[in-house]
């Protein structure tokens, strides 16, 4: 297999593993949480903090752990992706993310296909993106190399909570909740919102990384 293919493959199976994470840990901790939706999104971030930390140093080495296709924007833009790649890349994460959530589906025996039904609109919420976007791409950025999985982990951990939206912070990540009618989910009108609103703050991460000088210590 070449080079490019088993990037792809990293992608996509990094990026549904990431959604059966949040989408299986949401159902889980409604199951459990006896109606206490606080206690319910505690155990939803546990879960995806968790998870995010083995996703990025498991896939890390294969594709760069990207999972998000404005974080595969933003490795364009810098020349640390080809551009050629870009494409094949967010393709193979919204496929993972759409996978993602049917075996988390499978997996409590509920109905493989759905829509979600959970409404997820307004200008709070679409700022609420970008802020968390633009956070997290500030800390992929200028984290050292070496500890990039711990704080991007954590900065997800810290943002399902201070943010409004609960940090979707992910284009396919959007994409791949609308097809889930559970506690991660998002009504599918309100993806697009969502996914301009983290592609504009993945830019001001961007920019703001700039500003800050592109120094970024290896260890």
């Amino acid at each position: 297999m070449t080079a490019l293919p088993r990037r792809l493959m990293a992608e996509a199976l990094g990026t549904a593993l990431l959604l059966t994470i949040v989408i299986g840990s949401g159902i889980m901790a409604e199951r459990l949480s006896a109606g206490n939706t606080a206690i319910a999104l505690l155990g939803n971030t546990l879960a995806t903090v968790w998870g995010l930390y083995f996703l990025i140093h498991t896939f890390g080495p294969a594709s760069g752990a990207h999972f998000n296709p404005a974080v595969s924007l933003v490795m364009a833009m810098r020349r640390e992706l080809p551009w050629s790649n870009l494409a094949p890349y967010v393709v193979a994460q919204l496929m993972g993310a759409a996978c993602g959530a049917w075996l988390a589906h499978a997996m409590f025996d509920l109905p493989i296909l759905q829509w979600s039904a959970k409404v997820r609109t307004g200008h709070a919420q679409w700022l609420a993106e970008a802020v968390a976007t633009a956070g997290l791409l500030l800390v992929i950025l200028r984290a050292p190399k070496a500890q990039a999985p711990s704080l991007v982990a954590a900065y997800i951990g810290a943002a399902y909570w201070f943010t409004a939206s609960t940090s979707f912070a992910n284009p396919a990540a959007a994409f791949g909740r609308m097809f889930s009618d559970t506690f991660a989910g998002i009504a599918p009108s309100g993806v697009l919102a969502f996914a301009v609103a983290q592609l504009v703050g993945a830019m001001v991460g961007l920019g703001i990384h700039r500003l800050l000088g592109n120094e970024r210590q290896e260890n």
